[in-house]
Parts: C-alpha cells; sequence; structure tokens
C-alpha cells in the first residue's frame, strides 16, 4: 500500500469511541453546546439573587442657552446656564417570583453647582429608601422562567448525553465502514496470492492434459482480476482510512488498523423497558415539555394583557437637602410615594383577542405534535430493540457461516490442488468465503449500531444496569 511513512496505530472498537469523544469535532461542538445552556442555567439562578448595583454619574458638565419664564415682567426669556452634576446611587434589588414583583433598597446622593451671576450648590440626599414594584392583574415571567428553564437545563444536560451517545454511533459507523474496507483489502491480497499459485498449478496441470486450455484461460483471467480488484480495494481502504482519521481528529496520513470486536455477550433487552427509559430520560420528551410551557406561557401572556392591568410602584424612606455635604445628612425628611396606575383597553379593533386566539390555537399545534413525536421515538425505540435482540443471533450464525466457509474453501482448494476438484467448485467456494466474512462483519456492524443506538435513545447503560443522566458529571467527559 505504499504506507511505510505513515504514523501507525491500532485501534480497537472501545478505544475509538473513546477517542471520538475526546477528540473529534463533533465531541467538541456538544461540549460548548452544553456549556452554553450550563450558564444560560446559571445566570437564571443568579437572577433569583439579590443583585448589587452602584451607579455613578462622576461628571456632569452643562452649558447652553435655555429659555426661562420671568414673572417678574411676565414673559419668557432665553438665559445662559452653566453648571456642573455629579451623583450616585447604590441599589439593592431582589425579585418575588410569587406576584412577580421586586423589592429594592437603595441610596441616593447628588452634588450640583451652578455658576453665573447666582452661584450656588447644592446637595441631596436619599440616606435610605425602601420600595416595592408589583403588577396586580399582569402578566408575571417570573413565575414562568422557574417553571420552564430547569426543564430546559435538565434537556441540555440530556441533550449533551444525547450527542455524546450520537458521537460514539458515528465513530462505530466509521470503525466498521474501515474493518469491511480492511477485511476487503486482506481478501483481495489472499486472492491475488491463492489466483496465482493456481494459475502455476494451472500450468504445470495443462502441460500434462490434466486441465483444458479454456480452464487454464479461466485461472489466468481471476488472477488478472484479482490484481485489479485489490487496487480498488487499496483505494477503498485509503478512503475508509482517512474518513475515520479526520473524525477521530488524527492526522490525514495514520495508517490505521483495527482489531475486530469479539462476539458480545448474549443480552436480551426488553422492550417494556427500553420505553420506560425513553419516556423518562430522552431529551426529545423534554423538548415537548418545554415547547407545550412555552405556548402556555404565551397564552397566559396574551390573556393577561387582553384584559385591564393595574399596577402599583411605593416606596418609603428620608430625603434631605442643604448647600453642603454634612447639613444634607441632618435631620432627613419622610420621603412617601404610592402610585397606582391602570392601562384599560377600550377599542383595539380585536387585536388582543387576535394574539390570544392564535396562541391558544399554538398550544393545541404543540400538544398534537407533541404526541406525534412521542410516537415516533417510541417506534424508533421499539424498532431498534427488535434489531438488536435479532442481531445476537444473526452474529452467531454469520460466526458459524464463516468457519464453515474457510473449513470449505480449503478442502475444496486442496482437492483442486491434486486434481479432484474443478476450477467452477474451487471459485465458488472462495466466492463463499468471501461473502461469509463480509457477513461476519456486517452483523457486528448492525450490531453495535443498534446498541449504541439504544443507549442514544434511553440514555441507559442496560449492560451494567445504570442511567447515564442520574449521575451525569461533565468532567468525565473532558479529559
Amino acid at each position: 500500500m505504499g504506507m511505510s511513512a505513515r504514523a501507525q496505530m491500532k485501534l480497537t472498537l472501545e478505544k475509538t469511541i473513546t477517542l471520538a469523544a475526546d477528540s473529534s469535532l463533533e465531541a467538541f461542538r456538544s461540549k460548548n453546546l452544553y456549556l452554553a445552556g450550563y450558564w444560560e442555567y446559571r445566570t437564571f439562578k443568579a437572577g433569583r439573587l439579590p443583585s448589587l448595583t452602584l451607579n455613578v454619574t462622576p461628571v456632569q458638565y452643562y452649558r447652553d442657552i435655555t429659555r426661562r419664564y420671568d414673572s417678574e415682567s411676565d414673559i419668557d426669556i432665553y438665559r445662559k446656564q452653566q453648571s456642573y452634576y455629579a451623583g450616585g446611587n447604590l441599589l439593592i434589588a431582589q425579585n418575588f417570583d410569587l406576584l412577580g414583583g421586586s423589592f429594592f433598597i437603595d441610596s441616593d446622593l447628588g452634588y450640583i453647582r451652578n455658576f453665573g451671576d447666582n452661584t450656588y450648590s447644592q446637595v441631596t440626599t436619599v440616606p435610605i429608601r425602601v420600595g416595592y414594584s408589583q403588577s396586580l392583574l399582569g402578566y408575571n415571567p417570573f413565575r414562568w422562567e422557574r417553571k420552564i428553564e430547569p426543564v430546559k437545563y435538565e434537556k441540555i444536560k440530556k441533550e449533551f448525553l444525547y450527542n455524546m451517545e450520537q458521537v460514539s454511533e458515528q465513530a462505530t459507523s466509521y470503525f466498521f465502514n474501515l474493518a469491511m474496507a480492511q477485511a476487503e483489502y486482506d481478501l483481495a491480497k489472499e486472492k491475488v496470492a491463492a489466483s496465482d499459485t493456481l494459475y502455476r498449478t494451472g500450468q504445470e496441470r495443462q502441460k500434462i492434459a490434466s486441465i483444458s486450455q479454456g480452464d487454464l484461460l479461466t485461472l489466468k483471467l481471476d488472477a488478472v482480476n484479482a490484481r485489479n480488484a485489490l487496487q480498488n480495494a487499496d483505494i477503498a481502504l485509503k478512503r475508509a482510512m482517512f474518513s475515520l482519521a479526520s473524525y477521530l481528529n488524527f492526522d490525514k496520513n495514520t495508517e490505521i488498523r483495527l482489531d475486530l470486536p469479539n462476539r458480545p455477550r448474549d443480552m436480551v433487552i426488553p422492550v417494556d423497558e427500553a420505553l420506560m427509559h425513553a419516556r423518562e430520560n430522552n431529551p426529545k420528551f423534554l423538548q415537548l415539555d418545554q415547547q407545550i410551557m412555552e405556548a402556555e406561557q404565551q397564552v397566559d401572556r396574551t390573556h393577561k394583557e387582553s384584559l385591564f392591568n393595574a399596577s402599583l410602584n411605593a416606596s418609603i424612606g428620608f430625603n434631605q437637602v442643604a448647600n453642603n455635604f454634612k447639613d444634607a445628612y441632618r435631620d432627613p425628611l419622610q420621603q412617601d410615594i404610592v402610585s397606582v396606575s391602570l392601562r384599560i383597553p377600550l377599542i383595539d379593533w380585536g387585536v388582543r383577542k387576535g394574539r390570544y386566539n392564535i396562541a391558544k390555537n399554538n398550544l393545541s399545534v404543540a400538544q398534537i405534535s407533541a404526541r406525534q413525536e412521542e410516537l415516533t421515538v417510541e417506534e424508533d425505540v421499539t424498532m431498534t430493540v427488535g434489531d438488536f435482540n435479532i442481531q445476537q443471533s444473526l452474529i452467531g450464525s454469520a460466526e458459524e457461516a464463516l468457519e464453515l466457509a474457510i473449513r470449505a474453501y480449503d478442502e475444496t482448494r486442496r482437492r483442486f490442488m491434486i486434481g479432484s476438484a474443478d476450477i467452477s467448485s474451487l471459485t465458488l467456494s472462495r466466492n463463499r468465503q468471501e461473502e461469509a466474512q463480509r457477513q461476519y462483519i456486517q452483523a457486528l456492524n448492525n450490531y453495535w449500531l443498534s446498541y449504541f443506538k439504544i443507549r442514544k435513545l434511553t440514555l441507559h447503560d442496560f449492560e451494567r444496569g445504570i442511567s447515564l443522566s442520574r449521575d451525569f458529571d461533565y468532567q468525565h467527559y473532558v479529559r
């Protein structure tokens, strides 16, 4: 194959899957998708805690001409204005999820100095103020966030596990594509050697008239075809090797040789058990729950907005104003602010009602689509488990067929060498051996693809009897 200068690596199926989870671009993408969802959830959790904010305006300078009313002349006049302002506010806020309101405690300090004919300075303070704002009858986004965000994060976790199992499934596919190409190449090499040997034997036997000229030409044709097949197998092997190396993020010139996995131990997976784990763990079910809750959220929002709304804002504290900083904190006056506002829709030509009806229809669509998707996933699980349970017996049959085909070919080849078997019997026996080899590799491929697909759909390790999501640890996937 001319690969002696290449870096060489021998891989098992288990090692291939481990390398794919660690190094493949798809695994890297899945990890970053999870981290994005993780930090989104962390942001949501942080929003449930009190926040401390400092707002500062260190410099604000005005120099302009403004219109003022002159009470002595009873006219508006333009005056020059020049002033400097500096101020700050320290705010502690806490959302109240149950009612959708917000508490706050703050403190203000402001300084202003006017220049010109009447130069003066003032300091205003709010030493402390406590307040609360609340939409009395309106939409409460906090309640919906507390309901939806944990589901979103749980979905993100399980989507990550789902994607990593999909990486295992894809790596298995590349592995067995290369295994088949490797087997085809090895068979082609053996066929070239066997064809050359048989042709030379045929030449000797033709000299003593043991075989006909037609049979000798057939042997020569087999030798020529075997060399052509070897070249095609070599091309296919390089392509399959390149695909696996690219997926594992290896150097593209790496020469990879594979060790086929042994026949797996017998393991029957009950369909009912697989369906139970799929309903518990499959991220598609969580995604459907999220979509329905978001549609219900939209219904609630549009319904509340179609009614009149009332809001309350109240605060109590102290404030003072003085010509200097010291006096601004002396004998502060009580500050009470209460406001109630109403918003009453009178005529909107059915806009709010239309939005509400659209939201209700979208909820119905989400519920129907969820049921359809559930049936699709359940059907996929049922069919995959059925295929998996059948594949175990097919591997046993394929293994037995391969052993019989090898023994039959060896015996037919021995008989041909001594002249007791014809060329047709030898060709048929060799073709059966090659086909048995292909069927065995294909049976292994189908078994392991079905196994990893079941793990992906259920996020459950049936071999060890543990849930992949129950003890989720992201660090396990970071090496």
